[in-house]
């Protein structure tokens, strides 16, 4: 008995300890900056918080960004940097926490002070050779309510200095919200902003192809060629169709080979796009000479994500019109990141192909590493790809290739660990109106798979017109005439379930009459005929007659269809009636008939005497009546777009008023 109750509590404590809460981490993760200066050699050094593991991901890990405040820039970890110029140095730092569950940690900047120039040895990182002469690259994806750097890098590739200009256009127009808020820009060679830029405008967006995200920081899209383009107004026309936001700066003195940074950073919206398999992009322009059309353009392509997590898999296919994707071809991207410690010689990606695709499509845009595709049925000695089609997956395998790992003794560039395949399909010949979920098994050697997220592709709602005519069939009336004539509109070419509004003119025609027998009565008044003579009892025939026409305006708010397949739909909603106008006419007829008399037996009808005729025509007002029906429906034919017949049943809350509707309907 004592040890039942000693052991009470000591449950009771563990029940207590099993269902407490953790409080919640209220506390800002810091970052510091730390730095040993010697004149003007400065040596960095990030103090950073303990990383946040995510559970059965690779080891989490830190990348850094480190703005020097003169025009330069590094990805080390703990950079070194020689000043060429005396003053105040303004030096930042972005720390980006990968496979890390909190938040990357926040920074201050600090400010170097620069008051002589005893080195002279120093590395001029600005002006490395860049391809093309343009370059825009970034410090880490996008993710809601954070903030990124992008970096626009701009080279003189001309034998004489040159003045020029740069635009940075941002928020893609395919999306209903800003992703950025107005950047911060921060220019270190006397690049001045122009607040007034005449742009026309063209609805254009065709050319607006957001592949995927980029494979690395420093991954960007080409402009078509390599060539400088010429018509600077089309490039500025189709650029401002495309994105809402740009900004334009004028730079100066520009001399042969030089090299110059513009930085910005970027404050994520909290309404950016939820979709992590969504990509957007911020375009710069490149004008070297203002005196000249010609320029360069980049697309910097950006995955929206939940965490930083290199092995991702994304695809351009969001929100696209159903209408024109028949011939669409749709691109995908697979990116990795080998964190071991050594190098992987063999990389499997099994990826998921939805049933809308046709495999047998399959095209390889890109990759990295760079290799050539395997032959088929062949084993060979040098690096390739090999591509495997199943019935439900595709499996990309790099053979024979050296890829790095990040914890790899003297590996010191994380991009150099990076891989990425980018792959387009064609959609399928009969595919349907679905969203798709697709992702990728990650095996670098014998390594356990590395699951990526979900890339997903939609189909935006598109709308769909239709006209429909018919016939109404009111069995509890007399000689119903009824025939209507209307529209509908409903999502284009839906799979299943969609809904549908409607709204009709409707004509409406009833007439009834009715007659008695001629009955033998007394009239009051008497009669007097032309002749003179007086009847006050005669035989009386009475006839009446009622003709109704209504013109009707009926509406279906909302109704719920369902499309068996493509030829048979069925569909049920409610139907509101409001008489726009509404003409009764009412007309009675009484004759009179002579009555004869033949001595004792009873009168006999004799021939007509007199008549006696009235009419009555009344209207109500418009929109003085209105009436609820509930229906269900059939169609056959084609269900989802084209030409359909159907049988709808109305039940009214009216007496007289429950038809059969007969139609035809063509959605457009």
């Amino acid at each position: 008995m004592k040890k039942l109750i000693l052991i009470a509590p000591l449950l009771l404590g563990i029940s207590f300890c099993f269902s407490q809460t953790k409080p919640k981490d209220t506390i800002t993760r810091k970052a510091v900056i730390g730095f040993d200066q010697k004149g003007n050699k400065v040596s960095f050094k990030p103090e950073t918080p303990p990383l946040i593991q995510i559970a059965g991901a690779p080891p989490a890990s830190y990348t850094y960004f480190w703005e020097f405040g003169d025009g330069h820039y590094s990805r080390e970890k703990e950079p070194k940097h020689t000043y060429k110029k005396t003053g105040n140095k303004n030096v930042r730092l972005a720390v980006t926490n990968n496979y890390d569950n909190g938040k990357p940690p926040a920074t201050r900047p600090k400010t170097v002070v620069i008051t002589e120039l005893p080195e002279t040895d120093y590395r001029d990182i600005a002006s490395i050779e860049l391809q093309d002469g343009f370059l825009l690259q970034k410090n880490r994806e996008p993710i809601p309510d954070e903030e990124i750097i992008v970096v626009m890098s701009y080279q003189n590739l001309k034998e004489y200095s040159t003045s020029g200009k740069l635009y940075l256009f941002y928020n893609d127009r395919q999306f209903k919200d800003d992703n950025f808020s107005t950047p911060e820009a921060r220019a270190y060679e006397n690049e001045k902003e122009k607040f007034e830029e005449n742009f026309a405008f063209v609805d254009d967006y065709d050319n607006h192809e957001t592949y995927l995200a980029s494979t690395g920081n420093t991954f960007f899209r080409n402009s078509k060629n390599n060539d400088d383009l010429e018509n600077l107004e089309q490039t500025l026309e189709q650029s401002k169709a495309l994105y809402r936001n740009s900004k334009v700066f004028e730079f100066d003195s520009l001399s042969p080979k030089q090299t110059r940074n513009l930085f910005f950073t970027f404050k994520t919206t909290p309404e950016m796009i939820k979709d992590t398999s969504a990509t957007l992009t911020i375009r710069g322009i490149f004008v070297p000479d203002r005196n000249y059309k010609n320029h360069k353009v980049k697309n910097l392509e950006m995955e929206i994500v939940t965490s930083h997590d290199p092995n991702k898999m994304s695809s351009n296919g969001f929100f696209m019109n159903y209408r024109l994707v028949r011939f669409k071809t749709l691109n995908f991207k697979t990116r990795f990141q080998n964190d071991g410690e050594g190098p992987a010689r063999k990389i499997k990606l099994e990826t998921d192909i939805p049933d809308i695709f046709d495999k047998s499509t399959l095209k390889i845009v890109d990759m990295y590493p760079k290799c050539e595709i395997c032959p088929k049925n062949e084993e060979v000695n040098y690096s390739c790809l090999d591509t495997i089609i199943l019935k439900n997956q595709i499996h990309f395998t790099f053979k024979n290739i050296y890829l790095p790992g990040s914890n790899q003794k003297n590996v010191t560039e994380k991009d150099s660990t990076k891989g990425f395949v980018k792959y387009s399909l064609k959609f399928g010949k009969d595919f349907h109106k679905v969203k798709t979920k697709s992702r990728t098994a990650i095996i670098f050697d014998k390594n356990e798979p590395i699951i990526t997220n979900y890339a997903v592709t939609r189909f935006s709602p598109g709308i769909s017109i239709g006209v429909r005519t018919g016939y109404n069939y009111f069995p509890n009336q007399e000689n119903p005439k009824s025939y209507f004539l209307g529209a509908t509109i409903s999502p284009y070419k839906s799979y299943r379930w969609y809904w549908q509004a409607e709204l009709y003119y409707n004509y409406m025609e009833s007439s009834s009459s009715s007659r008695t027998d001629p009955v033998l009565k007394q009239v009051t008044p008497p009669l007097v005929l032309p002749n003179g003579t007086v009847l006050d009892i005669a035989y009386v025939q009475e006839e009446k007659s009622q003709k109704i026409v209504r013109n009707v305006a009926e509406v279906v708010p909302i109704s719920l269809r369902y499309s068996l397949n493509n030829y048979i739909g069925f569909g049920f909603g409610p139907q509101f009636s409001v008489a726009l106008e509404e003409t009764s006419e009412n007309s009675s007829l009484t004759r009179y008939f002579q009555p004869i008399f033949n001595g004792p037996n009873p009168p006999r009808q004799g021939e007509e005497v007199s008549r006696n005729s009235k009419a009555e025509k009344t209207k109500t007002k418009a929109f003085e009546k209105m009436q609820t029906n509930v229906f269900a429906d059939v169609t056959f034919g084609f269900s989802r777009i084209g030409p359909s017949l159907g049988i709808r049943y109305m039940w009214s809350f009216e007496n007289d008023f429950s038809h059969w509707q007969f139609y035809a309907i063509w959605k457009f």
